[in-house]
């Protein structure tokens, strides 16, 4: 018997079909992953059986018995509190941000009528998921954390309560390579001991091979294909299907092609960034340690490392965002300022592009301001009919249509929002983009045309790139040069295609392996 069945799922929103005549199966200790590209109803067809969007449903939504589709408000908050754990693909979002990462589990813990549990035993939780300094990081809030520490928190929260159904929107979107299958491997084991049942959106194919029972393609809201994994993906039959495994980065695929360089624009000169440790305990963390980069006219650099090495805030530092210890930051040969200390014109020069794209849009504004706000900023003299304007015309730089405008942020699909900020951070002619994971927490077929729109205006507009990364890959398709992170600390630098063919580092060569 199912532990979880959808019969003919309809989803509607205000009134228009996104999900139609959805079926699927997910058993005890078993997995069910749905995939296929954004705005696809992936995260629907997961999330609104159970009251977690505004969508209306029609079909059977039956959980450990139980028809969802009758059931009365206690009945649903019963089946969320008590049966089933939920990972959401935005973790910086899902997150409490004045709760501390201890305060999250325990109040995960209690819902399911669990006792007060221990410090020890909420420092298990987070060792479970692979969380180093586990009991400085129950003191520790959202903020402090990197997307990935952020990401194994949800699932540590998630888990916490012993539920029957693990509803995972991308668990793994917003970790390293090095550190996936970990993950993945950790799902297993807890599917093995606890006859855990698992739905999962995920658009890491590679891991739905290996981990997933069986597989649902789905595309404009429709089933496309499924059965069982390994085979389906082995064999595909469908030609959608076949372009979302063809759209995965691979490092065997030939070299490209990337723009000459020119003179230089940025250098860091023994970069270090120190925080406070939080709660009681004294003493500093030592984020990043002497990082010492150069960045060209044109040229990308990846920044690669694991979780938690440093990279992103690295890149805050260097786009005036986000403190910085000591060290220097040249801009063409001239020494920034600090961050409260840069003007307009240096703001004007480099500009960050977020992990999170719906997390960094404004959600109480339209798509126009968000992209023409910069413009205030940084250009005064512009009138509102002059930003406007310019707003229309950099739609069509990242592949938008006009009608994208009027439009809220969470009206927006991962892809969607994800151009609108690459508009929003080139609307002022930059000439160096800051992109953290801009990548990672797409699926394959819209990070491949991320990836494809930023090599077009690197070699259109001489744009140069800081890619931050854990997926070398990825990288490879748009980067120059490579730099390793690991404990904040660079530990191989060089060429793309020289690193990759002969990394020196175990990092590096476990990232490679990785990809």
């Amino acid at each position: 018997m199912s532990l979880y069945s959808l019969r003919n799922l309809s989803i509607d929103i205000a009134g228009k079909p996104l999900v139609e005549n959805v079926s699927l199966d997910v058993e005890p200790g078993k997995c069910t992953a749905i995939i296929g590209a954004s705005g696809s109803g992936k995260s629907l067809t997961c999330l609104t059986p159970f009251g977690l969007t505004p969508g209306v449903t029609s079909g059977e939504i039956i959980l450990d018995g139980v028809n969802l589709t009758r059931a009365d408000r206690h009945q649903m908050r019963q089946a969320r509190s008590q049966h089933t754990g939920f990972v959401f693909q935005q973790p910086m979002t899902a997150l409490t941000p004045h709760l501390s990462v201890g305060s999250q589990l325990q109040e995960a813990a209690r819902q399911a009528g669990a006792s007060r549990l221990s410090r020890h035993e909420l420092a298990q939780m987070l060792a479970r998921v692979g969380l180093s300094r586990t009991d400085e990081r129950l003191d520790q809030f959202p903020h402090r954390l990197s997307g990935g520490e952020r990401q194994r928190v949800m699932i540590a929260a998630a888990i916490a309560h012993r539920p029957k159904l693990l509803v995972a929107d991308e668990p793994t979107s917003a970790l390293d390579a090095s550190l996936r299958a970990e993950i993945m491997d950790l799902l297993d084991e807890l599917r093995a001991e606890r006859n855990l049942g698992l739905l999962l959106v995920s658009h890491d194919l590679a891991s739905v091979a290996r981990h997933a029972d069986q597989l649902v393609v789905m595309e404009k809201g429709r089933v496309v294909e499924t059965g069982p994994a390994a085979s389906l993906i082995a064999k595909p039959r469908e030609d959608y299907t076949k372009r979302l495994i063809a759209a995965i980065p691979r490092l065997e695929e030939a070299a490209p092609t990337l723009p000459a360089v020119g003179d230089m624009l940025l250098t860091t000169r023994d970069v270090c960034i120190v925080f406070p440790r939080p709660g009681w305990r004294r003493g500093n963390i030592r984020a990043v340690s002497d990082v010492s980069i150069e960045v060209r006219e044109g040229e990308a650099l990846a920044i690669v490392g694991g979780s938690g090495s440093g990279k992103s805030t690295l890149g805050r530092a260097i786009a005036g965002i986000g403190a910085m210890t000591s060290g220097e930051i040249c801009w063409r040969n001239e020494i920034l300022p600090g961050r409260r200390k840069r003007t307009r014109e240096i703001y004007g020069h480099i500009q960050p592009v977020f992990q999170d794209p719906i997390a960094s849009l404004n959600p109480q504004w339209k798509v126009i301001d968000i992209i023409a706000e910069p413009l205030r900023n940084l250009r005064p003299e512009f009138s509102k009919a002059e930003r406007a304007r310019k707003a229309k015309a950099i739609l069509q730089e990242v592949d938008l249509s006009e009608d994208m405008l009027d439009r809220s942020p969470t009206s927006l699909s991962g892809g969607q929002a994800q151009r609108i900020a690459i508009a929003r951070a080139i609307i002022a002619k930059p000439e160096l983009l800051v992109l953290d994971e801009a990548t990672s927490a797409l699926d394959a077929l819209v990070g491949a045309e991320i990836l494809s729109l930023l090599a077009r205006l690197q070699r259109e507009n001489r744009l140069s790139l800081i890619f931050i990364t854990h997926d070398i890959a990825s990288a490879r398709r748009v980067c120059h040069r490579i730099a390793v992170l690991e404990e904040g600390r660079i530990v191989e630098t060089g060429a793309m295609e020289d690193v990759i063919a002969s990394p020196q580092q175990e990092i590096t060569q476990k990232l490679i392996a990785a990809s």
